[in-house]
């Protein structure tokens, strides 16, 4: 296409002359990518350590093209994704299955795939993976969604874990560290931790903390850097037949929407709270669209938040552990100036598993994100949870439900 001013991700493009990394493992790396063009044609390409196979498709609604590979690892610079030029308004990319990986591309309006190849490693030069997109109208961009728009891997399951050992009457908890591989979340201000890593690292120290009492079983619904899709997370829980689901988060203003800070304690509502509460939720509702997994074709049982929480009872557990959680929370963190809140969070729609969603803080906020980044706050706020739950087990093994 003869393009000119190729714009690197966030490194020199010189960085393209340099000899391919090798992977972790066997797995291929991907270590620079770049956008250039303009609104009439614009190429994404891809510096790869060998070549793999890719499969290009479209979606619409936002306007996407997502490219499905084999498992890679990524070693993009820091920010990477975040600008893009020409018809490519910033991408993103992730692991979403063991086995395969995902880049999307947020695109300025309807685009077509044009080419869509990758070329072998020679010389001094990577493997490259390039793809040229051009503007089409909304009714062709549609067309060839409708023929192509298929997602090569079927849609990622999380692992099941074994099966229960038999006689154990301990309660499970799953215990849910949002987003994951693709879909990266929040992010500190100035390039800092994403907060798929901080939730995770926060989950595992609550599972080892709830396993260490020897009162309960714990199922993680990720235990590494994978993409599980929202639906899929209330899936296990169900399937495991879990007495309480816990999803841990971490919150963001962006700048210029105030000031805020303090941990919170959601339960599900087909009516939010308040206005912040309903833009954290359909925020975190849209992860599955960001990393191109159609969601219309959800069953009806996972579809509307009034049917998947219209069993009074769980309602009324869930709220009853999210007000104990408020309470235990308050000796070891610091709180929202209204910690405890509803929202119609699509992660707590089990109808038969009360559920709570728990917003560390905000890493928007210095002082919650020094908190959140501090081993000791994570291990008092850690030790008010298991508290917290302790007290809901005793509550309804006596046979109150704390209304």
């Amino acid at each position: 296409m003869g393009m000119l001013g190729l714009v690197c991700a966030g490194a020199s493009c010189a960085s393209a002359q340099t000899a391919p990394q090798t992977g972790s493992g066997d797995y291929p790396v991907a270590n620079d990518a770049r956008v250039g063009g303009d609104a009439r044609q614009t190429r994404f390409v891809v510096d790869l350590s060998r070549k793999v196979d890719i499969h290009p498709f479209t979606l619409a609604d936002p306007y996407r093209v997502v490219i499905d590979l084999p498992q890679v690892t990524f070693q993009f610079p820091d920010k990477a994704g975040e600008r893009g030029r020409g018809l490519v308004k910033a991408f993103r990319y992730g692991l979403v299955m063991a086995g395969g990986s995902r880049i999307v591309l947020d695109t300025t309006g309807p685009v077509r795939v044009d080419k869509a190849f990758v070329l072998d490693a020679s010389d001094s030069q990577p493997a490259r993976l390039v793809l040229d997109l051009l503007p089409v109208s909304r009714e062709a961009f549609l067309r060839a969604a409708a023929v192509d728009g298929r997602p090569a891997h079927p849609s990622p399951r999380p692992a099941e874990p074994p099966a229960a050992t038999s006689g154990d009457q301990r309660p499970i908890i799953v215990v849910d560290p949002g987003h994951g591989g693709i879909d990266s979340g929040t992010r500190a201000r100035d390039g800092g931790e994403a907060e798929k890593t901080m939730v995770l690292d926060f989950a595992v120290m609550l599972r080892d903390k709830l396993e260490k009492t020897g009162k309960y079983r714990v199922v993680m619904t990720r235990s590494d850097d994978t993409f599980v899709p929202l639906a899929d997370r209330v899936r296990l829980a169900r399937s495991r037949n879990a007495e309480l689901f816990i999803s841990i988060h971490c919150d963001a203003l962006a700048r210029g929407d105030g000031e805020a800070q303090g941990a919170t304690v959601y339960t599900l509502s087909d009516h939010a709270t308040d206005a912040e509460a309903a833009k954290l939720a359909d925020a975190e509702n849209r992860a599955d669209v960001i990393s191109g997994v159609d969601l219309s074709a959800e069953p009806d049982d996972i579809a509307g938040i009034l049917i998947d929480l219209a069993q009074r009872e769980t309602k009324a557990f869930s709220l009853q552990f999210a007000k104990r959680l408020v309470g235990e929370l308050k000796t070891a963190a610091r709180m929202h100036k209204n910690p405890l809140k509803s929202a119609g969070f699509r992660v707590l729609r089990a109808p038969d598993v009360p559920s709570v969603l728990i917003e560390l803080g905000y890493v928007s906020s210095r002082k919650d994100l020094k908190q959140m980044m501090s081993e000791s706050w994570r291990t008092h706020a850690g030790d008010a949870i298991v508290k917290a739950v302790d007290g809901y087990f005793t509550t309804r093994m006596a046979g109150g439900t704390g209304r």
